[in-house]
This record gives structure tokens, C-alpha cells and sequence, in this order.
């Protein structure tokens, strides 16, 4: 009976951001603090063949509403058939949503359409369910919309709204710990753990195997996965390594 008692892993989602057609990785979220790994083709290739199930691929140029990377992303998808991309950055309409799938993106994850635009937000969540996914960028308790560059509301006021409309997953970002390999706030995801019954995904701070061992330690809690972005650009440790702990 052990196996079925067994708590899940946790779901690893290494990051792929795009910006002028080059993988980067910022500092905080802010624009200017870019640095360049090159491809991002290979570098979802990279996590593909490490054993990747899920890929996080983020078009910050349409995130930062200077411009798109759809030809790049559509290539990403395609070269990496069989796992499982997570999408996000400037996808606010109908017309950017369809394209999102159509290109074969898993699962969408909304940020600011879901601050500025609940309605909208409400109807699609409604309309593709498990495919929407609502990403919850926070400093302190308030919420970061366009690319983090203004502010998007109360944290928890808008949780109440996303419940109410049947958020399928939420994507949980500490603006401040992204990029900076400072380690996950846990005291974050605890609090909107409390506050839903749906499953979060962690992101930002990740520094090491450590880390990954403290958020594993969640999943019972709630939490599904967590994005895993520039400790792996930064050899701190291989995708190999966090998926063996991750599972444990």
C-alpha cells in the first residue's frame, strides 16, 4: 500500500524567457538587466532531453508590450514535441489566446489580462478550464501587472475575484527573489495556499538543490510544481539533478 500513500513529486517547469530572439534571464523582472544564454531553441532542446515533462516559455517582449517573438516560440514548441509548455507574456485577447494554442502551448498563464480585464479573464477561465493558468506576480502582497512595471491590485482581493471564477492553477511569482537566487518565499506560498484549494506552482529565488528539497516538502500542502530559471542557466545545479530530488 506504500506506493499509493506516496506524496507526489514535485513538477519541475525550467524557464525559457525570450527577448529579442535570444533566452535571457532578468534580475527582479526588470527590463535592462537582461543576460543572454543564447538560443532558446537549444535551450528547450537542453531540458527536453534532460528529462523536462513541462517547459515554461515566456515572450517578455510582448510581456513589456514592445513586440513579439511568436516565430521563435511557435519553433520552441515544435522542436520540443512531447513535453508539456507552459506560455505567458502579452497574451490579453481572444485572438492571442487562440494563437497560443494553436501553436501548441499546453497550458496559458495569464498575468495582467487576468488584473486588468477580469471579465474577460473570468470567461476564458470558464471557457479552457485546466488550460488557463493565473500568474500571481507579487511584491510584498500587491500585485505586479505589464511586464511587473505597474501596479495590479491587492493580492488577496484578487484571489477572492479568481476563486470565485474558477481559476484552475495559480503561478505564484516574489517579484523581488526572481532572478536573484536568494531561495523561494515560503512564507508566500504558504499564505495563498491557505487561501485556495487549487494547485500553486512556485516561482522565483531558486539557488540550489536545497531549495528544491524545501518546496517538495510543500506538496502536500498544495503546491504542484515550481519554475526553476537562472540556477540552471548558472550551472548551479543540472535539470538531471533537480528531477531526481524533486521525485524523491
Amino acid at each position: 500500500m506504500s506506493e499509493f500513500n506516496k506524496t507526489p513529486g514535485l513538477v519541475l517547469l525550467p524557464a525559457v524567457d525570450v527577448a529579442g530572439g535570444k533566452a535571457v534571464r532578468l534580475t527582479k523582472g526588470e527590463a535592462g538587466t537582461e543576460t543572454s544564454y543564447g538560443d532558446p531553441v537549444d535551450a528547450a532542446v537542453d531540458w527536453a532531453d534532460q528529462g523536462a515533462e513541462w517547459i515554461h516559455l515566456v515572450d517578455l517582449d510582448a510581456a513589456f508590450g514592445r513586440g513579439s517573438n511568436g516565430g521563435i516560440l511557435k519553433k520552441v514548441i515544435r522542436q520540443v514535441r512531447g513535453v508539456n509548455v507552459e506560455l505567458s507574456g502579452g497574451i490579453r485577447d481572444d485572438e492571442s489566446l487562440e494563437h497560443a494554442l494553436e501553436i501548441g502551448a499546453k497550458r496559458i498563464n495569464l498575468g495582467t489580462a487576468a488584473l486588468e480585464n477580469p471579465e474577460w479573464a473570468a470567461s476564458v477561465i470558464a471557457q479552457y478550464g485546466e488550460a488557463i493558468a493565473v500568474g500571481l506576480d507579487v511584491r510584498g502582497t500587491t500585485l505586479a501587472a505589464r511586464g511587473w512595471t505597474k501596479d495590479g491590485g491587492d493580492l488577496w482581493q484578487v484571489m477572492d475575484r479568481l476563486e470565485e471564477a474558477g481559476a484552475a492553477r495559480y503561478v505564484v511569482t516574489d517579484v523581488t527573489k526572481d532572478g536573484t537566487l536568494q531561495g523561494p518565499n515560503i512564507a508566500l506560498l504558504r499564505q495563498v495556499m491557505e487561501r485556495t484549494e487549487r494547485p500553486v506552482v512556485a516561482s522565483g529565488g531558486i539557488s540550489s538543490l536545497d531549495d528544491i528539497v524545501a518546496l517538495r516538502e510543500l506538496v502536500p500542502l498544495g503546491l504542484e510544481g515550481t519554475i526553476v530559471g537562472k540556477a540552471l542557466y548558472a550551472g548551479a545545479f543540472t535539470l538531471t539533478e533537480a528531477l531526481d530530488v524533486a521525485s524523491r
